[in-house]
């Protein structure tokens, strides 16, 4: 649990004239799930899309697995996993077909028909993406994530625009991740969220970190 996997040191991160973020500094244990509490805007995915490689810092330092996300090239990206804010396929993709796909891409990974049983999607293996319903294709998204056994697994605010039933059947999902010990960084605006699934949260606001610690921690300083 004291090995770091992420590192992130004074983050600064511009859209023209905006400071999206400013100085944010945290790191992230092998083995926990962390996660990123604070309201829209206030530079979550901006930080996470940075650690994924898909954006370039304007300054500071960041490092995953030991990896510079924006130079390590596809060596990096077989050490993550990633579920974004949506996930788009083609509507007439089959969900063996997408897993199937996505495993192509990496040199370590998992069996599609594994992945299948493991987030109850059998029933849905010839189905099109099309004809999924909101949960099915959150739990196809997590499946897509953890094909190549990633050390990291992304998670943009899993629960977002999901029913109470979907959203506490991704928290069971991630709370078994957790068991397994997946290293996971979440990012979330619900309080509630974070407090269930997260064994530290940084709370982030108008591109500052404000608050550090447990979710324990965190209740009895603010009172």
């Amino acid at each position: 649990m004291n090995n770091c996997v992420v590192e992130v040191e004074n983050l600064v991160k511009r859209y023209d004239k905006v400071e999206a973020l400013r100085g944010v500094s945290f790191d992230v244990r092998e083995g926990e799930v962390f996660g990123l509490l604070g309201p829209n805007g206030a530079g979550k995915t901006s930080t996470v899309e940075i650690l994924e490689g898909l954006r370039t810092p304007d300054g500071g330092r960041v490092a995953v697995c030991g990896l510079d996300p924006e130079r390590s090239g596809p060596r990096f990206k077989q050490e993550i996993g990633a579920v974004l804010q949506s996930t788009a396929l083609p509507e007439k993709l089959r969900v063996i077909e997408a897993l199937r796909l996505f495993a192509s891409f990496y040199t370590r990974r998992r069996d599609p028909n594994e992945l299948l049983k493991r987030f109850g999607l059998e029933e849905k293996r010839t189905a099109f993406y099309m004809h999924l319903s909101g949960g099915q294709k959150q739990r196809l998204a997590l499946a897509l994530a953890l094909v190549n056994e990633p050390r990291v697994l992304f998670l943009d605010e899993p629960t977002a625009g999901l029913d109470p039933q979907v959203r506490r059947e991704m928290y069971d999902i991630i709370e078994e991740l957790k068991r397994e010990g997946k290293t996971i960084l979440l990012t979330t605006h619900y309080i509630e969220e974070a407090e269930r699934l997260c064994d530290r949260v940084a709370v982030i606001d108008q591109g500052k970190l404000i608050a550090l610690g447990t979710p324990r921690e965190l209740k009895q300083r603010s009172a």
